[in-house]
């Protein structure tokens, strides 16, 4: 079966067997929903294309919801179902472990969780602190986070393992602004209740 992208997710063969948690209370589900919506409404995650989307996605979930983000993959990799819309580090934890499941970005457009190392605002040794950034994001540590973690390094030219997939394949999802989505979670949230109301 061929799963590339959001659009295949509609495939009757996979009704009921879907794994999505709630994006009102998981964040990894929340991401996932902002994925699908900036993806299917072309940029405009309010479009009526995109909800429309979520409208057939939620009836082919055929009234399941994961109760927790570790239940989505864990479900994958256990063989209960076919997919699962999950975030990057468990399922290429899974991957590097040898569990029998890919992951797949979808070709329609990803989003990238944020990732950092920050320094705390006014710390007792400021200039330790700094050293210690410039320590984890060198070369040598990059390298290290990419070939032996499951979470992206910071440096764009840090080596990756071969079960991560390389940001060159990765397509990102258009016009997405998170400063935006963060402001407007609520709205998010309650327009997804609505539908899912509407889907049962």
């Amino acid at each position: 079966m061929k799963i590339e992208g959001f659009a295949d997710l509609l495939n009757p063969a996979l009704k009921g067997k879907i794994s999505f948690g709630d994006p009102v209370n998981s964040s990894s589900a929340f991401q996932s929903l902002v994925c699908m919506l900036y993806d299917l409404g072309n940029g405009d995650p309010f479009n009526t294309a995109a909800w429309d989307y979520v409208d057939k996605f939620l009836a082919q979930l055929n009234g399941k919801m994961a109760n927790s983000s570790s239940q989505v993959f864990k479900g994958v990799a256990g063989g209960e179902y076919v997919v699962g819309l999950t975030w990057e580090d468990p399922a290429a934890s899974l991957v590097k472990s040898g569990a029998p499941v890919a992951v797949v970005f979808p070709k329609e457009g990803a989003l990238y969780a944020p990732q950092s190392v920050q320094v705390i605002n006014k710390c007792k040794h400021p200039e330790n602190a700094k050293k210690f950034i410039d320590y984890m994001l060198s070369e040598k540590i990059q390298n290290l986070v990419g070939t032996t973690l499951t979470v992206r390094p910071l440096r764009k030219d840090a080596k990756l393992a071969d079960y991560m997939t390389p940001a060159s394949k990765i397509k990102l999802a258009p016009k997405y602004d998170e400063k935006w989505v963060s402001d407007n979670k609520a709205k998010f949230t309650k327009t997804f209740s609505e539908h899912m109301e509407k889907s049962m």
